[in-house]
């Protein structure tokens, strides 16, 4: 039976194309925002959301971290790391030696991504912004007389009959978001074509208020047992100045001795801590050799 997966659209999107890579098979369904992809999990609309959570150049996206703490408790399934590539496309009809647009059209964020090729190939050619990279692409698909382009991804040349003319126009090659995965139950990634990362445990760490050199202690306890931490940030508690929790990534399945382990030595110390999730981490292939 086909899963549901809510994920943040419109269709061709960053996360579209992460969740084809991972889902291949199962039926998708677009939301206009982060928290409607978790509610509809929340609420049995659909099976599995995929969410940004960390973008390399951006930095996290706080409301995905607040939402599943605050609002909706689901367990973190999985994890997928997409490299953002954008690349110039025109109509078919305009793919032509000499082509020269009159218009760009992206989202402003792909558009400030690629300000160097933008300045370097189209000087003085205007950009205009629009919703989604995917919609740029649209716009061009529906418009075959005028001389126009967009910058998107690969999935959206796929979606809307869309022709290449230049590969990979970002300014930086490293630019990748990830993703999670959320849902009720376990999730089965089979037939996923993205490349296997191997395990990883999220933690939610409060510390006691009153205990100075808490952090510390805190970061020793894993230190000690050489569990490494791929990640720790902190995040408001909302509930006054100064009050935080810590998000940590843990390189590591969920065993029986070292993070309950550790887990048991925070409790002593006075922390709260919460287990967001163990799961697989998995990363999808460049399409396209950069360069």
């Amino acid at each position: 039976m086909s899963h549901k997966i809510a994920f943040l659209g419109p269709k061709a999107t960053f996360t579209d194309l992460a969740v084809s890579r991972l889902f291949p098979n199962e039926l998708k369904m677009p939301k206009a925002t982060i928290p409607d992809c978790i509610d509809a999990v929340q609420e049995g609309e659909a099976d599995i959301a995929v969410v940004p959570i960390e973008n390399a150049l951006e930095g996290s996206v706080n409301i995905t971290i607040d939402y599943l703490i605050h609002e909706v408790q689901l367990p973190i399934q999985g994890e997928v790391i997409t490299p953002i590539q954008q690349h110039f496309m025109v109509h078919p009809d305009q793919a032509v030696p000499g082509f020269k647009p009159d218009m760009i059209y992206s989202h402003p964020h792909a558009i400030a991504q690629c300000h160097k090729f933008l300045h370097k190939e189209w000087k003085g050619i205007p950009c205009e912004e629009v919703t989604s990279t995917a919609a740029a692409a649209k716009m061009v698909s529906e418009q075959p007389e005028r001389k126009i382009a967009a910058i998107a991804n690969e999935l959206a040349a796929e979606e809307y009959g869309l022709t290449i003319v230049q590969h990979n126009v970002h300014d930086y090659s490293y630019n990748h978001t990830k993703f999670i995965v959320v849902s009720k139950e376990s999730v089965d990634y089979k037939g996923h074509v993205t490349v296997n990362r191997g395990w990883k445990t999220t933690l939610m760490v409060m510390l006691p208020a009153d205990h100075s050199g808490a952090l510390h202690q805190v970061l020793s306890a894993f230190a000690w047992r050489k569990l490494n931490l791929s990640k720790i940030e902190s995040r408001p508690m909302k509930t006054g100045l100064g009050n935080y929790f810590f998000i940590i990534d843990v390189e590591m399945a969920l065993d029986e001795v070292l993070i309950p382990g550790t887990i048991s030595e925070l409790e002593a110390l006075g922390c709260k801590v919460s287990i967001l999730g163990s799961y697989p981490s998995f990363a999808v292939e460049t399409a396209v050799k950069m360069g």
